[in-house]
């Protein structure tokens, strides 16, 4: 059986669903993980990062079952979904790579805005940092933030602002980033063009006269 064939489409199908469910089960996981340690307390991050991995968990499944029995309906529905997710992280993925450092400041500010004080409170703690950015637009905020840190730096009177931090590695945090998702975007339009070829193809055991 050549690597064209239904046999073979059937297993790398199987193969990469099974990938996607490890990756889903390694994601709530990691989620569960961060929480029980305290690592991250904030409940939206968590709910967050527990949400995607079961969306992915139950694509697989959906995979899996479909190309365990071919079925045709589970497939379609399982290609059409994974397309769009493909379309979806692929353009978060590139903007990723191509943001500029005025935009990763923008990012962080609108980001800070909506966090949780505990969020705060713990980044600053993990950092050693206080507030985001002391600038004129942003002082009012930077000294509030400032009064309720609670950072080792405190104790020394210098405290670096957390975004001038985050800043100095927010570029190659992005070209991971970026690079990890277009990577996992790739293996999704592989896994709809598998999805397509083998939905399309016949089974020989279960219908041999279609080849006569």
């Amino acid at each position: 059986m050549v690597c064209g064939g239904f046999t073979c489409s059937k297993n790398a199908l199987c193969s990469l669903n099974v990938v996607y469910m490890l990756v889903g089960l390694l994601l709530i996981g990691v989620a569960a993980w961060g929480k029980g340690y305290g690592l991250v307390s904030s409940i939206h991050i968590i709910g967050g990062v527990i949400a995607v991995g079961v969306f992915l968990l139950l694509i697989a499944v959906v995979g899996l079952i479909g190309a365990m029995h071919h079925h045709q309906v589970m497939l379609f529905f399982y290609m059409v979904i994974l397309f769009i997710v493909f379309l979806f992280q692929f353009g978060i993925s590139c903007s990723c790579l191509a943001m500029n450092r005025g935009q990763q400041e923008t990012l962080l500010n609108s980001t800070w805005g909506i966090m949780e004080n505990k969020t705060k409170e713990d980044l600053e703690t993990q950092l050693n940092c206080c507030g985001l950015f002391n600038t004129t637009g942003k002082l009012q905020q930077f000294n509030q933030d400032l009064g309720s840190c609670r950072a080792p730096c405190t104790t020394e009177g210098r405290c670096v602002p957390c975004g001038t931090k985050m800043l100095d590695h927010a570029t190659e945090a992005l070209k991971i980033l970026g690079g990890v998702g277009l990577f996992f975007s790739f293996t999704e339009i592989l896994g709809v063009w598998l999805a397509v070829r083998y939905r399309n193809q016949k089974d020989p055991r279960a219908n041999p006269s279609a080849f006569l």
